[in-house]
């Protein structure tokens, strides 16, 4: 980033706008700090977020909470095993002319258009319904009849899982998880959190939510974190880590060739200087480190490391792996 007076005060504006947004937050949402501060990090990267918890956990108010913050247009998917692919994107139907007569075809909007989308479940669905969420995911376009028709700016899936109901659901795929900037997990409240949570939701709601950045806003953000100019020594930590994921990998570890049967790809490495910079830019820097890429590893590698049965036997998890390949990798003087 060339550091102009420009940028600069936006780099401060947005520092002053993310605490607004936390405070907002917080007057529904407690706790949460790490899962709010990851959500806001991948939509300033214009990544999506698989959030994966327990019934409870307040996820779908967080992602309705935020979309009201953020003024954008908000859009709830509830995914079922009989959900169709036409349920997301929309579906052509046909309209009648009451002056002329005439018939033609008319496609009618899906939940997909949208700014803010919460796939709920999404491991719900057949693998054909997940995938009608790829294009719009990658591309941020869909394609009904032939017809091409492009999604709003910004656009940010947020898709729940349940970890521990598998009964009936469908595993999302490799390629549709590689979609995902983070893999948020959103845990248990702490007990003074817990007991907070049960003193103000058992009372009479009063908050009133403000408006804190408007799509526009976002949008100069996002190509304001694409300025961010990371140091080539923070680069090649992200690069460093992405690739000691890879078993048979020159130079690489034991554990991660007795554990892991695939590793991440290059778009783990570009998530992380993206999330760096993000992280760097809210904490009011202009310049990111390499402590940034170490606190956006787990949410980005957590669901692009594939174990292997030596890890399923020793009860290796990809958390477990992500810290001691984190403790292991050495930042390159």
């Amino acid at each position: 980033m060339t550091e102009n007076r420009d940028d600069l005060q936006a780099v401060e504006q947005l520092k002053d706008a993310y605490d607004k947004i936390r405070s907002e937050i917080a007057k529904v949402i407690i706790g949460q700090d790490t899962v709010i501060e990851q959500l806001l990090i991948a939509l300033l990267s214009a990544g999506h977020c698989l959030l994966v918890g327990v019934p409870g956990l307040a996820k779908t108010l967080l992602i309705s909470t935020l979309a009201n913050i953020l003024d954008l247009k908000f859009s709830r998917i509830q995914f079922t095993p009989d959900l169709m692919p036409s349920d997301i994107t929309g579906t052509e139907i046909i309209e009648e002319d009451r002056a002329s007569g005439k018939r033609e075809f008319k496609f009618l909007k899906g939940p997909v258009f949208a700014n803010v989308i919460l796939a709920d479940e999404i491991n719900r669905t057949p693998p054909k319904t997940q995938a009608a969420l790829l294009q719009a995911m990658q591309e941020h376009e869909v394609t009904s009849a032939g017809q091409t028709f492009t999604l709003d700016e910004p656009f940010f899936v947020l898709a729940t899982q349940n970890p521990i109901e598998q009964e009936g659901t469908y595993p999302l795929p490799e390629a549709q998880l590689d979609r995902f900037m983070f893999h948020v997990n959103v845990d248990y409240p702490s007990e003074t959190e817990e007991h907070t949570i049960v003193k103000t939701t058992t009372a009479v709601p009063e908050y009133r939510l403000d408006k804190i950045l408007s799509a526009k806003d976002i949008i100069e953000l996002q190509g304001l974190v694409r300025r961010v100019p990371p140091p080539d020594s923070v680069i090649q930590y992200a690069v460093d880590i992405a690739r000691s994921t890879r078993p048979e990998n020159d130079g690489g570890f034991d554990f991660i060739d007795k554990w892991v049967s695939w590793g991440a790809g290059p778009r783990a490495s570009q998530y992380m200087i993206l999330a760096a910079k993000a992280k760097a830019i809210l904490d009011g820097r202009t310049v990111p480190k390499w402590d940034d890429v170490k606190s956006a590893a787990p949410p980005v590698l957590r669901h692009r490391i594939v174990t292997s049965f030596n890890a399923e036997a020793d009860g290796v998890d990809t958390n477990t792996i992500v810290k001691k390949l984190l403790d292991t990798v050495k930042v390159r003087d």
